[in-house]
């Protein structure tokens, strides 16, 4: 287990908030903690994905002193992301670490996205660690569709980890990937079981980020389209809620459950955006999908000073685009070449 170290306050003009040019505060890091999944979901990554050398990823020590820098740079809510977080060897060592920005007040919320088939073995020690909420990934609710949209994956692992959430008071949000050919017709449903077990639910539009092995053209659900059909069957009310990600949500009056809409393909939220994302192996990207990065790694490892890293943070978020150029289409590659895996959702 490593020992976290101690990190000081930022001196000076150091501490001041991160601000893009176009004058949206960055307060939110998402942290990708690996590129491995036990999953291989088709809209996400290749059945035969090529993953990184091991000594290519940031250890867990590296992992806490960056975002420990990150706080001491305004950030109030981190995320950890993968692939998987919670087959990372050492993730509970990182986030009991990063826990100690809870106490001291300077880390509003730790949280993480996960696919739920581990969660059942630590969901009572990220509870105990101080995550109070997380995003469990599950689009549909058979378990042979499941199976088959995952590549493998098996649904009632994720149903233990749901409830061993729910018995450790953790909240859970689910995000589902609307698939034209895999999920459609079931959304209703699958928004209903969600309210039923006083979950929140957001749906996404499937986004065009890495080489998946297939054409996304098939795959791709305007959440458009979806919700003009939940409103031939629910009153949709919207809800004027505004939290650290991309959704817009709404009240679904007969089922009293809230439901939120990501829809980076048919209505850009760049706007607001208050996110940077930083990849396993250290890449710094001010927008999901752009190319433009910073490598951290590199920063961190050349000393154990942070000025440097400060420095690379701040002349990234410097060259944050307004905006991201995601387009899906016969013919058409991705927009970005990393997968989703790397990156982190």
């Amino acid at each position: 287990m490593f020992t976290p170290m101690t990190v000081a306050p930022l001196p000076g003009p150091a501490a001041a908030p991160m601000v893009d040019p176009l004058g949206r505060t960055i307060d939110y890091v998402r942290v990708s903690v690996t590129d491995r999944c036990d999953l291989r979901c088709t809209y996400c990554m290749a059945e035969r994905q090529t993953f990184l050398p091991r000594a290519e990823l940031l250890t867990i020590a590296e992992l806490d002193r960056l975002c420990s820098v990150f706080i001491g740079l305004g950030t109030r809510r981190l995320r950890l992301t993968g692939g998987e977080p919670l087959i990372r060897k050492g993730f509970l060592d990182l986030v009991a670490g990063l826990s100690r920005h809870l106490a001291s007040g300077d880390l509003e919320e730790l949280t993480l996205t996960t696919n739920g088939s581990h969660l059942a073995d630590h969901a009572q020690a990220l509870a105990d660690h101080g995550v109070r909420r997380i995003n469990v990934s599950l689009d549909t609710l058979d378990p042979d569709a499941y199976r088959r949209i995952t590549r493998g994956g098996e649904l009632e692992r994720v149903m233990a980890g749901l409830d061993a959430a729910a018995a450790a008071g953790i909240a859970v949000k689910i995000n589902t990937v609307a698939l034209r050919q895999d999920n459609a017709a079931v959304l209703p449903g699958l928004v209903e079981w969600a309210h039923g077990r006083g979950l929140e639910i957001t749906l996404i539009e499937t986004m065009p980020l890495g080489e998946i092995g297939a054409d996304r053209t098939g795959q791709y659900l305007s959440l458009g389209e979806v919700r003009q059909a939940l409103e031939g069957r629910w009153t949709l009310t919207p809800l004027v809620r505004r939290t650290s990600g991309p959704a817009r949500y709404v009240r679904v009056e007969e089922t009293g459950g809230t439901l939120g809409f990501i829809t980076p393909m048919t209505h850009n939220f760049c706007d607001t955006c208050n996110r940077i994302r930083v990849t396993c192996t250290g890449r710094l990207y001010p927008c999901l999908g752009q190319e433009t990065h910073a490598d951290l790694r590199q920063v961190l490892r050349a000393g154990p000073g942070d000025a440097p890293v400060v420095e690379a943070i701040r002349a990234i978020v410097a060259r944050k685009p307004g905006r991201h150029d995601f387009r899906i289409g016969a013919g058409l590659g991705p927009a970005v070449a990393r997968p989703m895996s790397m990156t982190g959702g």
